[in-house]
């Protein structure tokens, strides 16, 4: 049986380990907190706590399961932390994966938030990521140490699902704004399609960079304008641009193109979709 260690059963760590499991693979998630590993005793799979930003901890999980490890996705969160934190878990975490459980491969989960572009045109994989923000400039530096070693980078867009969804809980609780003229494009994509995609990047043994966003790039007003009529609430008040946004101000239209020529198909193409099709989305961010 081919085995996987998930590093960060968090949002999209959670939803990846039980993708891989339910396909056969002996799956070990590890989570930050020993508060987070025993709320996970009832998954069908293992798991253990473990800092992966401290070697010592990674060495010792890595000893106690013993024998080889195929696969590690690094998925793990800063949370809300700055650069000092962006490079303790993803720099030095990523090196601490590989140096502990030598892996055949490590897939990492970046951020399309490293492409900088702000001019809405449609960037893929080669396009320059050249962030202007320090912690934008540690993902490429995590990123280029995993590809030396033959590992998969995948860039997320933003990621929503039910419990989490910027824009609509914001849209419910009234504190949306339209920032300047609506136009920036918003790349999205569903927790479910990025635990499919992972586990596609990883059986066709894929290398290299991969961006995973869904099919539909839309611009900011475009999304609150059909939120406001299927819902029969106002339109969002109109505001000032925020730079100082966690992914930085940007806007482009990040290309699934070479996640797609894999066979990956997104459950939910469009964020509009999955607010039609799946009820607690909607649910819990009006809850939240």
């Amino acid at each position: 049986m081919l085995r996987v260690v998930v590093a960060g059963c968090g949002f999209v760590g959670l939803a990846t380990a039980r993708v891989f499991h339910a396909a056969g693979w002996d799956v070990l998630g590890l989570t930050h907190s020993a508060e987070s590993a025993e709320a996970l005793k009832g998954e069908l799979f293992s798991v253990a706590q473990c800092d992966i930003s401290n070697a010592d901890s990674v060495r010792a999980v890595a000893l106690g399961i013993g024998g080889k490890v195929d696969v590690v996705i690094h998925c793990a969160s800063s949370g809300r932390g700055g650069a000092d934190a962006y490079r303790s878990v993803y720099l030095e975490g990523a090196n601490n994966l590989l140096d502990a459980f030598a892996p055949e491969r490590l897939l990492f989960t970046s951020s399309t938030s490293v492409y900088a572009q702000t001019d809405g045109a449609v960037v893929n994989e080669d396009s320059p990521a050249e962030s202007s923000r320090e912690t934008g400039r540690i993902l490429r530096e995590t990123e280029e140490l995993v590809l030396a070693h033959g590992g998969i980078v995948a860039r997320l867009a933003g990621i929503y699902g039910p419990g989490r969804s910027v824009l609509l809980h914001k849209f419910f609780s009234a504190e949306a704004v339209i920032e300047g003229d609506g136009g920036r494009i918003v790349n999205q994509v569903h927790r479910d399609d990025i635990a499919f995609a992972l586990r596609v990047l990883v059986e066709q043994r894929a290398a290299g960079i991969f961006n995973v966003s869904d099919d539909a790039p839309m611009p900011q007003r475009e999304i609150y304008v059909w939120l406001a009529q299927r819902f029969a609430l106002p339109l969002p008040p109109s505001g000032p641009i925020d730079p100082n946004r966690k992914r930085g101000w940007t806007s482009k239209r990040v290309s699934n193109a070479r996640l797609r020529a894999l066979g990956w198909i997104p459950q939910f193409p469009s964020f509009l979709d999955a607010v039609e099709r799946q009820p607690e989305l909607v649910s819990l961010a009006r809850e939240g």
